[in-house]
């Protein structure tokens, strides 16, 4: 399905004035300081701009608006994001509502923007105060990044054609690699009992992880904006944990976990480990990169779910 790119437009005030402040520091549009000339691709977060490194090989110059352990959905745009947003040639977000501060922060940057999740097939959020609105984790899912991927090739070829041939290539040897992790996930949880093929989280941020590998979901809260779970949203999880028999539970790399450490408490079930969602990792760390982030996931829901050790599960 072919991919629409559109040019932002607009103004608004303070960004405009932050950005002037800093043109006479600004360098020329696809030119980075250490003079790399190669075209310059935003992405809103880090998880997105690993997925197009992947994609887009040496041909292009990938950075990220946010850093490493950024939380995404509450993050606020600095002038040097502006900046960089005005030296782009393209600019990628998630979409999906999940940027609340991309529309104002893209307003005055002239580089074409593309939402990588066009085409994934939505899933609403059921309850809470976001009831009815798309849960935005779409990139959750291996199977949901394929599209992620499809849709960067065909924006990446537009801005590069001459490297189209290898855009393609690239993708095609990621999508396998994204589809061996879906396969092993959901071959590694075929033995679970069902009625314990249920994944407990503190953030709502695995719906379509859960719904690609047969699994059923609760959370404390559906997004990471809220961080702290009401009493009503821990007896919900304590009481659907204990009709289901879970053995594990688990939360988010970003949040605490003292909430969820209730539910331990109350039912026993164990701590299956921490997730990671919104953000890579350090280089040194557990999950450098989305294949290894989402591999740490799977192994650890299947060794909590299972009671195998980590490390034998989907990703091994």
């Amino acid at each position: 399905m072919p991919k629409t790119l559109t040019r932002t437009s607009g103004s608004a005030l303070s960004l405009a004035a932050a950005a002037a402040l800093l043109a006479g520091c600004a360098v020329p549009t696809g030119q980075a300081a250490d003079g790399d000339d190669r075209p310059v691709v935003l992405t809103t977060f880090t998880v997105l701009a690993d997925i197009a490194e992947n994609v887009a090989g040496d041909h292009l110059r990938v950075e990220s608006i946010t850093k490493v352990g950024a939380e995404i959905h509450g993050y606020e745009p600095t002038p040097g994001d502006v900046r960089r947003a005005a030296d782009a040639d393209l600019i990628l977000d998630n979409g999906l509502n999940l940027e609340a501060w991309f529309g104002q922060f893209v307003q005055d940057a002239d580089a074409p923007h593309v939402v990588v999740s066009e085409g994934v097939e939505v899933l609403d959020i059921a309850e809470d105060a976001y009831a009815g609105t798309p849960n935005p984790h779409a990139w959750m899912s291996p199977l949901n990044v394929q599209t992620y991927v499809d849709t960067m090739v065909d924006a990446f070829s537009d801005l590069a054609p001459e490297h189209a041939e290898d855009f393609a290539a690239n993708a095609e040897a990621y999508d396998a690699e994204l589809q061996a992790v879906q396969d092993d996930l959901v071959a590694a949880l075929e033995t679970l009992p069902a009625e314990q093929r249920a994944l407990v989280t503190c953030e709502g941020a695995f719906s379509y992880l859960a719904r690609d590998a047969g699994l059923s979901e609760q959370y404390l809260w559906a997004v990471n904006a809220e961080q702290q779970a009401t009493p009503q949203q821990v007896a919900d999880v304590i009481e659907f944990v204990g009709a289901n028999d879970v053995p594990a539970v688990f939360c988010e790399s970003t949040v605490s976990d003292a909430a969820m450490q209730q539910v331990v408490e109350a039912t026993g079930a164990r701590f299956g480990g921490t997730l990671y969602v919104d953000s890579l990792s350090e280089p040194d760390g557990p999950v450098p990169t989305y294949l290894e982030l989402v591999r740490h996931d799977a192994d650890l829901i299947v060794a909590g779910l299972t009671g195998a050790a980590a490390g034998d599960g989907a990703g091994s």
